[in-house]
């Protein structure tokens, strides 16, 4: 059973993590009397209510068994209830595992506690679900292998299909639903449920005025804020700031996040926050302060930036998420789908603005022979738009395809975060399919 307050606290005062922060090894640790962390994807915090277990989240549908598993080796109480700190995949899918749990054991069905718009995210997974299927495996391909054992890691453990069911079959629905607040007893103890828009729509964090603890879901993720995915809805980087504040406000003396480590200590808690929150702020200051001032899209990208030293904080690394993709958001968020660019309103076909380009430059192999050149010089940026538009204009030329999969996954290695390594990965991925169908290969 790890210690983790006492790792947290080393690495949050040193400004050094130097070893994981975000571990889904499935062990139980116990965080204060009564009240335990499953490390899994997503955590689950689980308190002991006196009147039944209390279950911040319930991780993924693969690995809620595993969670069930490490909080029964704790308590064999009852589920009292299930809450959901948002609808994301990986912190509902587990409560299949929980609704099993309990009716094997011959115990009530949890209460499931949710806010309002949880049922709407499942709705939406359900009518997007292929989407969803592949966007997520995109996301998370950068680091896992190729798409078939991606593919596999959306399957159950009896390996039925799962692509039909993104979100998976039984998955329990909300039964307690939150609006703005709700305030719930818990044997004598009252919990608190705060609705804040950050990372999604439907975000609860829960406060416990007694004892001082934050249940802070995704507020928290020991990373950069998860507020600009590139391949996901619209993020909330001013409400997530808010949320943070009033989090501060509150006077935390114990933080427990879906990700990462949990936090001890009023001022340590409020420093992360604090942290947190002003990074996103800055942000949107700068973005807003250009965007008033005219700016185009493709400006503010390559001109907002956040410092180096607040980038090193051991929970606001960006690994997962970045701030250029965060800067699209708050665009996004303001400004509309345009980017400023005229041309760009109603454009051309790729393809044809390719082939037209290859034209004038003499064929698509100088197109990518310039691009490898760029490679080597370290110029990616300009590499991957040289090498899509030989891609395009030679869609079906293996050596072609060959050399953009090549710059492709230098361009992966060269990234820090997990979305832009999944996506240059992916356009990897294409150039080599296309590569193996013209040499006969499946």
């Amino acid at each position: 059973m790890a210690d983790l307050l006492a790792l947290s606290t080393r690495i949050v005062d040193s400004g050094k993590a130097d070893e994981p922060v975000n571990r889904t090894s499935g062990e139980l640790s116990e965080i204060a009397e009564g009240l335990a962390m499953v490390e899994s994807f997503s955590h689950v915090v689980t308190w002991n209510s006196g009147d039944g277990l209390v279950c911040f989240d319930t991780s993924h549908v693969n690995t809620g068994q595993q969670v069930v598993d490490s909080i029964r080796s704790w308590s064999s109480d009852p589920f009292n209830a299930l809450v959901y700190t948002h609808g994301h995949v990986d912190h509902v899918g587990g409560s299949v595992a929980f609704g099993a749990n309990a009716a094997a054991l011959g115990h009530q069905a949890p209460r499931v506690i949710g806010h309002k718009n949880v049922q709407q995210r499942f709705d939406r997974y359900r009518y997007t679900n292929d989407w969803n299927v592949a966007i997520n495996a995109r996301q998370f391909g950068g680091i896992r292998g190729d798409v078939n054992s991606i593919m596999n890691d959306l399957r159950p453990a009896d390996g039925a299909p799962r692509l039909s069911d993104f979100i998976p079959r039984n998955t329990l629905d909300t039964t307690d639903v939150v609006d703005k607040f709700a305030s719930m007893k818990f044997g004598d103890t009252e919990v608190e449920f705060h609705h804040g828009r950050g990372e999604t729509d439907d975000h609860l964090w829960s406060w416990f005025p007694e004892k001082k603890w934050i249940a802070s879901g995704d507020f928290v993720i020991w990373n950069f804020p998860n507020a600009g995915n590139p391949q996901k809805v619209q993020r909330w980087p001013i409400e997530w700031a808010a949320a943070l504040r009033d989090m501060i406000a509150k006077g935390p003396e114990l933080l427990l996040p879906a990700h990462g480590l949990p936090i001890a200590g009023k001022e340590r808690i409020a420093r992360v926050l604090d942290e947190i929150a002003t990074a996103l702020e800055n942000l949107v200051r700068d973005v807003v302060t250009m965007m008033n001032a005219g700016e185009t899209l493709n400006t503010i990208i390559h001109t907002v930036r956040v410092p180096e030293a607040t980038l090193g904080k051991p929970y606001l690394r960006p690994l997962y998420d970045e701030p250029e993709f965060v800067v699209r958001n708050i665009w996004r968020l303001f400004g509309g789908w345009w980017d400023g660019a005229p041309s760009r309103l109603k454009p051309s076909p790729d393809e044809v603005l390719a082939v037209e380009l290859a034209s004038l430059s003499g064929g698509a192999d100088v197109l990518m022979r310039r691009a490898a050149e760029l490679a080597a010089s370290g110029d990616l940026r300009l590499a991957c738009h040289l090498a899509d538009f030989a891609g395009w204009a030679a869609p079906d030329e293996p050596e072609i395809h060959q050399m953009r999969a090549e710059i492709y996954e230098t361009r992966r290695k060269s990234e820090t975060s997990l979305m832009s390594k999944g996506i240059f990965k992916g356009a990897m991925r294409e150039s080599e399919k296309i590569v193996k169908a013209a040499l006969g290969e499946k």
